[in-house]
């Protein structure tokens, strides 16, 4: 199937797509510094980055899309140009972000990821019923956790 934009259009829309600093990763960090809670922000020094480190628990947060890391939810579909590229390419980010939180579990760190379809589409969650899961389990002892949408 052949692109419906030409190529120097589609370049200048793939470069507007952010890494850092997205809405669900604002949703989140709002919600949790109006509870008190205080973070760093995209740990350089973390394999990953992780978009949120909070060194006192030493707990971590990845807010993860879920085209972008293969999530198996109704917000990822397989697009339909190009499948070599993009199946090469979204296995390759899943396959990394499996190393990612095992280097982290082996440095220490617990992780909780966070799925883009917790926030967004017709499975999301109540924002406020999702910030008291993360803290419960910021302020528990659970090593690793996903919350996705409801299902």
């Amino acid at each position: 199937m052949i692109d419906i934009v030409d190529k120097s259009t589609r370049s200048r829309m793939m470069a507007g797509i952010k890494g850092k600093n997205t809405n669900p990763e604002l949703l989140i960090r709002s919600g949790l510094h109006a509870r008190g809670y205080r973070f760093r922000l995209h740990g350089r020094k973390l394999p990953g980055k992780p978009d949120i480190v909070f060194p006192k628990y030493n707990a971590l947060i990845l807010i993860n899309g879920c085209f972008w890391h293969l999530h198996d939810c109704h917000l990822f579909k397989w697009p339909k140009t190009r499948p070599a590229f993009w199946k090469y390419k979204l296995t390759r980010n899943s396959n990394r972000d499996a190393e990612t939180r095992e280097k982290l579990a082996g440095m220490g760190w617990r992780s909780l990821t966070i799925w883009e379809c917790a926030l967004k589409g017709k499975t999301r969650l109540c924002l406020d019923d999702l910030i008291c899961k993360v803290i419960e389990w910021l302020e528990g002892g659970e090593k690793n956790l996903e919350i996705r949408g409801s299902d």
